[in-house]
């Protein structure tokens, strides 16, 4: 099995394992974030759109009273049956659909979405840069690319911490990118970047470990893990009553929207 494959395939597993809790989880389900991508997206009535590694739904669900349809895709099929769930049955959203994809693979044609959102998920992707193109592909001319993830700090040493204290809570972690890195990544896959900003995201510390099933011997290395970090890496993650029950810290995303160029 190639790295890639090995990589979906642990992103499943725990996905699968661990769905229920990114329904209700609030940093999925709440948030000034999601009306922040509204805001920047500006979508239309007539929009169709695409959400790709939908998790909980909580993006496909934001935009859907807003555009003619959603498609709201992901590669666990159980992750996509507790969206669904979600959506129509507890929320009673009549314009969205599901759908199993692999994101670096979509099943959908060329030219077919007004809109693609994708977030907080890249980060697990083996191959960001062929996502990206994808993404380019089922959008219409001039279509919208809207992206949240996780951005690491330009410093080599201390993108490397946040990467490994990421990774060690949720090992199906790939990797992250600075912005600069998002910013040639789209460019490269065809996109003109219209928008960027950062945003903040405080986590109660606990919680968010516990959400990826981790015991109380990795909670105890991510403390440390943190209280040792270099002094960049450290400031990235502004950790805050570290080592008691109601230690918290952020991650930093970044939120951009690109505008699929027009070729020939």
């Amino acid at each position: 099995m190639t790295a890639a494959k090995d990589s979906k395939a642990l992103s499943q597993e725990r996905y699968a394992r661990f769905a229920e809790g990114y329904i209700s989880s609030q940093t999925h389900a709440a948030g000034s974030d999601l009306d922040r991508l509204l805001a920047i997206a500006q979508p239309q009535p007539f929009w169709r759109a695409l959400d790709i590694a939908t998790g909980g739904g909580h993006t496909a669900l934001k935009f859907a009273p807003y555009v003619q349809n959603v498609v709201a895709s992901d590669l666990t099929p159980r992750m996509l049956m507790k969206a669904r769930a979600f959506i129509v049955i507890e929320r009673d959203a009549t314009n969205v659909c599901f759908r199993a994809a692999d994101a670096e693979a979509l099943p959908f044609a060329a030219g077919q979405f007004d809109l693609v959102t994708c977030r907080i998920a890249p980060h697990h992707f083996p191959d960001v840069p062929r996502f990206l193109r994808e993404c380019a592909r089922v959008l219409r001319p001039s279509g919208c690319m809207l992206l949240q993830d996780h951005v690491l700090p330009a410093d080599t040493a201390a993108a490397r911490f946040v990467d490994s204290f990421e990774r060690l809570r949720d090992p199906s972690h790939n990797r992250a990118f600075s912005a600069a890195e998002w910013e040639c990544m789209f460019a490269a896959a065809g996109f003109m970047v219209e928008h960027s900003e950062l945003y903040i995201k405080r986590h109660d510390f606990i919680p968010w470990a516990q959400r990826q099933g981790n015991d109380a011997a990795t909670i105890e290395q991510l403390t440390a893990m943190l209280r040792a970090a270099p002094a960049i890496a450290r400031d990235w993650l502004d950790p805050r009553d570290w080592g008691a029950p109601n230690a918290s810290f952020v991650n930093r995303h970044l939120l951009i929207r690109g505008r699929k160029i027009r070729r020939g």
